[in-house]
């Protein structure tokens, strides 16, 4: 009698994630809870919110998520050269932005149902909603050498996902040229090229104020222009863009957040404090590298961003081929709509798996 040996388990996707973590975030959580997926860490920049502060959300996201073992890198507190000054005078040439992450001292318009901004000195940490991190630490490893050294150890074999500013990735590619092509794939969400209000809401209305008349700016580029065209000129085996406009599409329900956080874990329990209303951006670029097959229309082309002091500084500019100027410029896949059904339920399905017991302080009481 002849014994049939099992088929080997097919090996975990490596990825690196890269954020500025602004609380209990799903985005990170899909990837955490897919059994597919082997996370090799957390990497942070500022943006949304400082550095310092991303770090502890990150350090207490993998507590509640159960995952002590993932280390978390900090990257860099500052852009390369974008600065609160310099953006603040262009704001005195060239009008108001609606959203300056960590620079944002208020709405423009009162009437904004998000949360007021927490505007404070970038070595400041104020206290977690979700309780501090008491177990798990930053490491001292900065996030970009953590990036070569697991992209050196896994040649083509390591993906990142990043949903911040671009930071941590300008620095490791001009510490190591040959950084982006040992990544397997970059996808990044950023950029935006012609995106435009699709759901009938309060929070989709006021969110398309930052559109409708700067249709190319999209704030995590705009943090820091310098660095993502070091990334988008950078020679990567395989990029993809994940800009705005498909996540015009989706928003971060009461419903939709209702069944994210069905589970009774401590995730389920986490999730249900977050704030909803907001459109699903980094969601989205988590979902596409996981289920490429979401991504229902998408298009090759050339992408850059605008570094000249001006007024469409910071801006996306993009070409189809045989339209670039060919000054560096590389070709991207650039995602325009995705199966936003089917992303919901990916979504729900990832959030709602049993996870690992938490570790640190228990959830403090509402």
């Amino acid at each position: 009698m002849t014994s049939v040996s099992a088929s080997p388990a097919p090996a975990r996707r490596k990825v690196i994630l890269e954020d500025d973590i602004d609380g209990f975030t799903p985005a990170q959580l899909m990837l955490l809870q897919s059994p597919e997926v082997e996370v090799l860490g957390l990497s942070v920049v500022s943006g949304n919110i400082w550095r310092d502060e991303a770090l502890a959300h990150a350090c207490r996201l993998l507590e509640l998520a159960g995952r002590p073992d993932i280390p978390v890198l900090p990257g860099p507190v500052f852009p390369l050269l974008n600065s609160e000054a310099a953006t603040e005078r262009w704001e005195a040439l060239h009008g108001r932005l609606l959203w300056k992450g960590a620079w944002t001292k208020q709405w423009v318009e009162g009437d904004t149902v998000q949360s007021a901004p927490r505007y404070h000195a970038h070595d400041v940490v104020p206290e977690l909603a979700l309780g501090n991190p008491s177990v798990v630490r930053p490491r001292e490893e900065h996030a970009a050498l953590f990036m070569l050294r697991m992209v050196r150890q896994y040649p083509g074999q390591v993906s990142i996902v990043a949903t911040g500013p671009l930071t941590n990735l300008a620095l490791a590619q001009s510490l190591d040229p040959a950084f982006a092509g040992l990544v397997g794939e970059l996808v990044y969400m950023g950029g935006s090229l012609n995106p435009r209000q699709r759901r009938d809401s309060v929070s989709a209305a006021q969110f398309a104020r930052e559109f409708v008349n700067s249709p190319r700016r999209e704030f995590n580029i705009r943090w820091d222009p310098e660095a993502a065209r070091i990334v988008q000129r950078a020679p990567w085996r395989k990029i993809t863009m994940v800009p705005v406009d498909p996540s015009t599409a989706t928003e971060l329900t009461p419903a939709l957040l209702a069944r994210m956080a069905a589970a009774d874990t401590a995730t389920g329990r986490a999730l249900r404090r977050r704030e909803p209303g907001f459109p699903m951006w980094d969601e989205l670029a988590s979902a596409v590298w996981l289920r490429p097959a979401l991504v229902s229309d998408a298009a090759e082309l050339y992408v850059d961003t605008n570094i000249e002091p001006g007024a469409g500084y910071g801006d996306t500019l993009s070409w189809a081929p045989g339209y670039q100027p060919g000054l560096g410029e590389r070709l991207q896949t650039v995602v325009r709509e995705v199966d936003v059904a089917a992303f919901e339920d990916l979504v729900v399905a990832c959030l709602t798996r049993p996870q690992p017991p938490a570790v640190g302080a228990p959830l403090p009481p509402v």
